[in-house]
């Protein structure tokens, strides 16, 4: 069958389909923020009219979305109200009881997604080792959701304390409001996030309650648009943790797909890296709206367990509303094509974190844009051509970014140009900062990694990001522009679980750690048989969430898949420190070790990409033409060479300054750039001393 990947972002919507004898169609469209639906249809109706397939072949789409993570962000998502065990209604805003900056005066807190007087305390109490100390008050429950129901309350989260040793509270309280008010929406946190620490688990709940209406109605109404298409076929969704999940699994756990989108980009360095023989690189991908930077180690992308989002100040970590769930680790920068540039209070030259977004965009989309925006200085400096931006399909107005940037030069006693360069300087700076930030944290060196750019504007930017962190080089693949939907086709079927059940290392009981493990690879089975998949297709990753005794937080230590026992101690303890020394460069304190969780990922095959790029025309040359184009190294414009994409064969070289142009994207080369295709077609581009 033919394959699709859709990835809707802030500003374009891409398109990769994927035919069966490996031909490819690509599509960009700008994405319809209103009704993101609109645009997946209007971009995969031009892809079907390409010839690839038809619409009555059986296929398979695979989708990426913002949606959950901007329902969010905007707080747009449904009248949601809290029931927790009595005492703990004021856990969201409680929080970690710590000032995420210390010395900021004029400090605020993020702002809980249920307000105080929708958060109830509910009588009743399980104890850390699952048994009841308090029953239930079942009467109490059914008056208060009858009461929910009359005033419009449309969702309810439930998180009761300990109910991840024991949901039976949690479900008997699903069960009463089923009865009472069947039409709201309820998440328990046992099925959300069966693990322990409350403040983040009782976050994750209510966050995933409160967008579950929206993107049920979503995915509703794009399978409508599917079905108008005459589309036969599976129908699945990009989860945060890099696996893929029916329509179905996706509504009713829509908190997974926070990190959509950015997931399938991760997915796409990591797959084509391998390909190339770089397993370790910086996946950089840069889109209209924001960045994204992620470590791929082995072939992998780093993963975790927890994240923000929503954060009050963006690097700030504790500024946001903490989400438990598996994510692919990486760091979100407010810097994309449309960020705006303006100056500050001390007349300095700032860009973003504020956007043009797609309405009304940079100033040269001419859809009424008056900011100056990254893309309007890149158009200025040269790196963009007016009348090739989508391959000559959007044509972008040289002169109304020229009006733009004077507007914001003139306070400033620069020239255009200069603020124009400036603009694209400081964003690069930005994002090496973060990029910095982002390795240093992890205990990872990035001067053996080099930087896989895509995205709109990623090999736009990537030279210079690249530069800035002394990276060894750049690598930009054949279709960077719509480089995510690469790693939707890639992405296997695969769902996460957890439990927590605490115990010391040295006194576990074996039988229960086995029992819990049997039951979540059940589970897992259940849930990818329920998508298609054979039991005979499936394969389980399981781990150990373990640390020193006395410590605060745990680091993932992967357990083999069998009946676990006693003689497992020494393994597991020599596993752990490795992990440990190399996340901290130290072996820990001479104590015994705890397990905190056990973690099971279910998983189906990888599916295979017959990608079969499209032959280089052959009887034409490279370069394309030639056009003025800003680079530091000469301090002014200079005459530059400008190559076409789509003529590039495996072995070419060449040097820089140059840029290379495909109808999503530019790869702008500096002046020490030396550049050659791979057999793969990725440009791989290596710094020459200056």
């Amino acid at each position: 069958m033919y394959r699709v990947g859709v990835d809707i972002g802030g500003t374009f919507t891409d398109l990769l389909m994927l035919g069966q004898d490996g031909r490819t169609v690509i599509g960009k469209t700008l994405t319809t923020s209103s009704d993101p639906s609109l645009a997946v249809e209007t971009a995969l109706r031009q892809a079907l009219g390409e010839g690839v397939t038809k619409p009555c072949e059986p296929g398979e789409l695979i989708h990426g979305t913002t949606l959950v993570t901007n329902v969010i962000i905007e707080r747009k998502g449904a009248l949601t109200a809290l029931l927790t065990t009595a005492g703990f209604r004021d856990v969201l805003e409680i929080g970690r009881e710590k000032r995420y900056e210390l010395y900021d005066l004029n400090l605020e807190p993020p702002q809980p997604l249920v307000p105080r007087y929708l958060r109830f305390d509910v009588p009743e109490r399980i104890l850390a080792d699952g048994s009841v100390l308090q029953p239930l008050d079942e009467a109490y429950v059914q008056r208060l959701v009858t009461e929910l129901r009359d005033k419009g309350i449309k969702a309810i989260g439930v998180c009761y304390l300990h109910s991840y040793r024991n949901p039976e509270h949690e479900r008997r309280t699903a069960e009463i409001i089923s009865k009472v008010a069947p039409d709201i929406r309820v998440s328990l946190s046992s099925d959300v996030v069966s693990e322990i620490r409350e403040f983040p688990r009782t976050s994750t709940t209510v966050a995933n309650v409160y967008v579950q209406e929206l993107v049920a109605n979503y995915l509703t109404k794009l399978q409508q648009r599917l079905d108008s298409l005459a589309f036969v076929g599976s129908f699945f969704v990009m989860l945060s943790s890099g696996g893929i999940a029916t329509a179905e699994t996706s509504a009713r756990f829509p908190v997974r797909l926070l990190e959509s989108g950015p997931a399938a980009g991760a997915l796409a360095a990591a797959h084509a890296g391998v390909r190339s023989g770089h397993p370790n690189l910086l996946s950089f991908d840069m889109g209209g709206t924001t960045a994204k930077l992620c470590v791929v180690e082995k072939g992998q992308p780093l993963k975790t367990h927890e994240f923000e989002v929503d954060r009050v100040y963006r690097f700030k970590r504790g500024s946001g509303l903490p989400i438990k769930i598996p994510v692919i680790d990486m760091i979100e920068i407010g810097a994309g094509g449309g960020s705006i540039a303006h100056s500050d209070s001390l007349g300095l030259l700032k860009v973003g974190p504020k956007s043009a977004g797609v309405e009304p965009g940079p100033a040269c989309y001419g859809y009424g844009g008056e900011e100056p925006t990254v893309t309007d200085a890149d158009l200025v400096l040269g790196y963009l051509d007016a009348k090739f931006f989508l391959g000559g399909k959007m044509r972008l107005d040289v002169e109304a970014a020229h009006r733009a940037l004077d507007r914001l030069a003139k306070p400033l006693g620069l020239t255009t140009e200069q603020v124009a360069w400036g603009i694209h300087q400081i964003v690069n700076e930005n994002m090496a900062n973060a990029a910095r930030v982002h390795l240093g944290e992890r205990g990872k060196d990035p001067r053996h990694m080099p930087l896989f750019a895509f995205g709109g504007a990623g090999p736009v930017h990537g030279y210079r990001v690249a530069e800035v962190l002394h990276l060894p080089a750049l690598i930009s693949p054949l279709g960077a522009g719509v480089g995510s939907t690469f790693g939707l086709l890639v992405a296997p079927l695969a769902f996460d679980f957890v439990r927590s059940a605490y115990s010391r290392l040295d006194s576990l009981d074996w039988g229960f750690a086995n029992a819990l493990l049997q039951e979540m690879a059940r589970q897992g089975r259940m849930v990818l048989e329920n998508s298609g998949l054979a039991a005979s297709e499936i394969s389980y990753r399981r781990s150990a969430d373990m640390r020193y005794a006395g410590q605060g937080h745990e680091v993932s230590v992967p357990i083999p898949n069998r009946i676990l026992d006693e003689r497992d101690i020494p393994p597991l303890t020599a596993a752990f420190e490795q992990i440990y020394r190399e996340l901290y460069a130290r072996a820990g304190p001479d104590v015994p070790l705890e397990v905190i969780n056990w973690r099971v990922v279910a998983s189906g095959p990888q599916p295979e990409m017959h990608f079969r790029p499209t032959p280089a025309r052959t009887g034409e040359t490279a370069k394309k033409g030639s056009r003025l184009v800003y680079f530091p190294e000469y301090g002014s414009f200079v005459e530059t060479p400008v190559y076409d994409r789509y003529v590039l064969r495996s072995g070419m070289s060449l040097r820089g300054p140059a840029i290379i142009e495909e109808r999503e994207s530019s790869l702008i080369i500096g002046a020490r750039g030396q550049a050659r295709v791979d057999e793969y077609l990725n440009v791989i581009v290596k710094f020459a001393d200056a």
